[in-house]
């Protein structure tokens, strides 16, 4: 069982920055794909930036040039890097990890759930 936990959330002003972190646990033999979601109230959610095994990166229209995400293979963690941040990127942010368990079995893994506001 992979668990996922999420921490970096808050109360932002417009044009401040956040970075949120994923950290994961449990019988993991290799993660494939990282990425972040996130879920405005009455919208569905949406990918915000994934990053598969590597060095590429995939990015929403919406904050590119603005949000950063990284990995760290060896700490099994995930991180979301915010800045200039508007209005519109309130929501819920999740984690998400694809991968391999320690008996070779796929899984997909969602984290809690981390508030993000940004308001004057």
């Amino acid at each position: 069982q992979v668990q996922l936990v999420e921490s970096g959330g808050g109360l932002v002003q417009p044009g401040g920055s956040l970075r949120l972190s994923c950290l994961a646990s449990g019988s993991i033999w290799h993660i494939t794909i990282m990425a972040w979601y996130r879920q405005a109230p009455g919208k569905q959610r949406e990918l915000v930036a994934s990053m598969p095994t590597g060095s590429s990166r995939n990015y929403a229209d919406s904050v590119k040039g603005r949000f950063t995400i990284s990995r760290d293979d060896a700490k099994k963690a995930v991180y979301l890097q915010m800045n200039s941040l508007r209005p519109e990127d309130t929501a819920v942010y999740y984690c998400n990890v694809i991968g391999l368990t320690t008996t070779y079995l796929n899984f997909g893994s969602w984290g809690q759930g981390t508030q993000v506001t940004v308001s004057s």
